[in-house]
């Protein structure tokens, strides 16, 4: 059968090139979040081993040096990642003696070998620390040592390595004798070897403690060390050091109020590596086990989190003294010491995901501080202080204030009743409307902004305003818990005990057990009066000129709870749930308790699906100025992405994603969404990267007929030569031939064309039998009807159909 339309097919359904074709690419692809084991390291090739560095160059992994657990080791082994296979790497020269607990990074196309621990471990002699550094050239496998001019860093192991600006920096580690915390650097250019030279690097701000068997990472010029062997001062914090300042800082975020998990439990003989914006901790010895968890750290929103990975992972056992690298969106891990002193010869691969951070709580804070649209204004305290806000926001968080809002409501709805009657209210336009005012008299102005800023972003930073251990910023903290409690906000509730816990001590203790009991926070008193009566804080406290000026009532309950400290004291408080947070909240608003407070229809091809202003002008620039500039006076906005309409199942995908940045939908919607983000002026393209990896990996037999047909509605090129190849290839199944007569007459006739073609090609003698069973009951396409036909009519009739399609 000849080509229709006279356009450049193939028998694989090669569309031409289209500016406007999406740029996707089609499998294998690696499931995000998964671990995978890699083939073994043969003993052959190399031995099973702990202690060791590991570092990447194009695609291979390069392990070097290491212990086996009865001797220390120098073979350099290559890991090809392409091939998943082991091997020598090539080698002249002399190597670094053998072994361990040294450092190696990579600049350039050479692997730089620092210090580490060498002897002969068996008989426990010759064992000392080492300052040399060697060179490994990747492109002729030669090992060059290199040699010093002056000063150069103490002998050391178990010590941090990092590559910047085209230097080595050195830190900390252990001597023999001491852990250390100095830190040295050296230039790698490629120079006059006689001006080869050591500079210590004087060092400023909050400095890590002396410390050994740690990570380091390079990324956003900086240096980030976590955790180590520390002694007493072994901590779990992330210190940051910035290069171009060589000052340090200990990256805190205990004062912030907000729902993240807590950093990982203090640990040695751990790795962490950097990609994207992330930091990765995995492995090491906590607290005497061995966990396997990965844990992530956000360097923008500075929060950790433990990795959920994907279902069908092979998770490494707990390890410690393993090496990691990166390659590609790939973390590779290398052996390591496991249960019973054991060391491994294993090799996994965790794959990334690097998709762009999520901003709903960042616009949600955003309309705060702009104070756009607002439809609400609380009237706070006494002096009756006017703070905007905006009804969706309120009353998808709190079930208090949202009752305080409606009952505002009816009473302006009576006032306006009486003033216009009821016809004319009814007919006044919503922006005539007044400002709907409710009154919190008994409320902090400064507080109730703070639980707004909650509301809005689901934290709170209390150091905005001032130092967080501060009497002032306690007691303000005491009237954000009242709030909390009054709000039924059990989150911020709980949040709330747990900063007050942290931030109560001697200087302020007696403030705050007097203000706790003015606001009568019962749980927030008894914390303070056991703080108080504890034996190392007693005598301290009752001293002080503070005590003096303590109420009579307050000083004689601090007496007898010391004298008679059985006094049974109140429980703890007890939450029945962790609470919601912000994404849940505005879920269940969106899909249940948001109707009443709708005040914009968007029209999407006839249906009118009441919204939000407030939360679609938060999210999507386009709508924030149709609403600021061009808002309609009948209050509907008509709906289409570009030139085309939105399926309902769609839009109601793009809602949710507005709402509470939710990314799971079926492939058909994300390629109706794909542009959307570009379209809608979204703060980035986080949208488009998760529609993008869902039809790469989700379209199938299954759901091919339904791609195809939102492809011929977006005008998707690529997808759609991708959608009928696989229909091509797959026409017998049976979910194929069920949805088949759904799709549209041109879609059919097409499909029945490429299947012909492909007959044709491949040599079939009859390809109508590879047209499905229900389509052969159509009498146009049944077979004994098309065999009357005569060929030159079947062939115009899909020359039309095709034309057609082309429009």
């Amino acid at each position: 059968m000849d080509n229709p339309a006279k356009m450049d097919y193939d028998q694989n359904c090669n569309w031409p090139d289209a500016a406007d074709c999406l740029t996707l690419e089609f499998g294998p692809f690696e499931t995000v979040h998964r671990w995978t084991r890699m083939p073994e390291c043969d003993e052959f090739v190399g031995a099973r081993r702990s202690k060791h560095t590991v570092v990447a160059y194009k695609d291979a992994i390069y392990v070097f040096g290491g212990d086996n657990g009865k001797s220390m080791l120098n073979d350099l082994l290559r890991f090809d990642v392409e091939e998943k296979s082991w091997g020598r790497a090539f080698v002249t020269g002399t190597p670094p003696a053998p072994r361990y607990h040294h450092s190696a990074v990579v600049h350039d196309s050479s692997m730089f070998v620092f210090g580490g621990y060498t002897g002969d471990i068996h008989s426990n002699s010759n064992l000392t620390n080492k300052d040399d550094l060697f060179e490994y050239k990747f492109q002729t496998g030669q090992w060059i040592e290199w040699k010093f001019e002056g000063r150069t860093p103490v002998p050391r192991s178990a010590h941090g390595a990092a590559v910047y600006d085209g230097k080595l920096w050195i830190f900390a580690g252990y001597d023999g004798n001491a852990r250390l915390n100095d830190m040295w650097t050296i230039s790698l250019q490629r120079g006059n070897t006689n001006d080869r030279c050591w500079e210590e690097v004087v060092q400023s701000g909050d400095c890590p403690p002396t410390c050994c068997n740690f990570p380091v990472a390079v990324a956003r010029e900086s240096m980030f060390v976590f955790s180590g062997q520390s002694g007493a001062k072994i901590t779990n914090s992330l210190f940051q050091f910035h290069f171009k300042t060589r000052c340090w800082t200990r990256i805190s975020t205990e004062h912030i109020l907000r729902g993240a998990p807590p950093p990982p439990a203090r640990r040695y003989g751990h790795t962490m590596v950097g990609f994207d914006r992330h930091l990765y901790v995995f492995g090491g010895a906590a607290d005497s086990t061995l966990p396997n968890n990965l844990h992530c750290y956000d360097l923008d929103t500075q929060t950790w989190s433990v990795v959920t990975v994907a279902h069908d992972s092979n998770i490494p056992s707990g390890r410690l003294f393993h090496a990691a690298a990166v390659v590609g969106e790939g973390m590779y891990i290398f052996g390591g010491t496991v249960d019973n002193n054991v060391r491994s010869g294993e090799m996994y691969r965790f794959q990334f995901s690097c998709y762009p951070k999520c901003t709903l709580h960042e616009d949600f804070g955003k309309l705060l501080e702009m104070k756009q649209f607002c439809d609400v204004e609380f009237v706070v305290g006494n002096n009756e202080v006017k703070i905007p806000a905006h009804l969706a926001m309120v009353c998808a968080r709190s079930q208090w204030l949202r009752n305080r809002i409606l009952q505002a409501k009816a009473a302006r709805e009576t006032h306006l009743e009486k003033l216009f009657g009821q016809t004319e209210q009814q007919d006044l336009p919503l922006k005539d409307f007044p400002l709907l005012e409710v009154k919190l008299r008994d409320a902090v102005p400064e507080a109730f902004e703070m639980v707004l800023n909650y509301i809005y972003t689901d934290r709170i930073d209390p150091t905005k305003r001032k130092d967080p251990h501060s009497n002032r910023i306690v007691l303000l903290m005491m009237d954000v818990y009242r709030l909390a409690v009054q709000f039924h906000m059990s989150r911020l509730e709980q949040l709330c005990v747990k900063y007050l816990e942290a931030t109560i001590n001697h200087q302020n203790v007696l403030e705050a057990l007097h203000n706790a009991s003015t606001l009568k926070l019962y749980y927030i008193k008894e914390f303070c009066l056991k703080y108080i009566v504890k034996e190392n804080n007693y005598n301290k406290i009752i001293m002080s000129k503070d005590f003096e000026t303590l109420e009579r009532g307050l000083m004689v309950e601090v007496i007898r709870r010391q004298r008679i400290p059985q006094i049974r004291s109140l429980p703890e408080p007890q939450f029945d749930t962790l609470g919601s947070s912000l994404e849940q909240d505005m879920e269940t608003f969106l899909k249940y308790s948001g109707m009443e407070f709708c005040d914009i229809i968007l029209m999407l091809d006839g249906t009118p699906v009441p919204s939000h202003k407030s939360i679609l002008a938060a999210r999507c620039s386009y709508f924030e100025a149709l609403f600021r500039s061009f808002m309609p006076s009948d209050n509907i906005v008509n709906i289409q992405i570009g030139e085309s309409i939105p399926s309902r199942q769609a839009f109601d995908s793009l809602l949710r994603y507005i709402y509470y940045a939710d990314v799971n939908m079926p492939p058909e919607d994300s390629l109706y969404l794909f542009s959307a983000p570009y379209f809608y002026g979204f703060t980035n393209n986080r949208l488009q990267a998760f529609c993008k990896q869902n039809l790469e990996m989700n379209v199938t037999v299954e759901n091919v007929l339904q791609i195809l047909e939102a492809a011929d509605r977006m005008q998707a090129l690529d997808m759609k030569k991708y959608a009928l190849r696989l229909i091509v290839h797959h026409l017998p199944k049976s979910s194929i031939r069920v949805y088949y007569w759904l799709l549209n007459k041109v879609l059919r006739l097409f499909t029945i064309y490429q299947v012909t073609k492909k007959a044709r090609f491949s040599k079939q003698p009859n390809p109508v039998e590879n047209v499905p069973g229900p389509i052969r009951t159509r009498r146009v396409l049944d077979r004994r009807h098309i065999l009357m036909l005569s060929m030159t009519h079947v062939i115009r009739n899909i020359r039309n159909s095709i034309s057609a399609f082309n429009k």
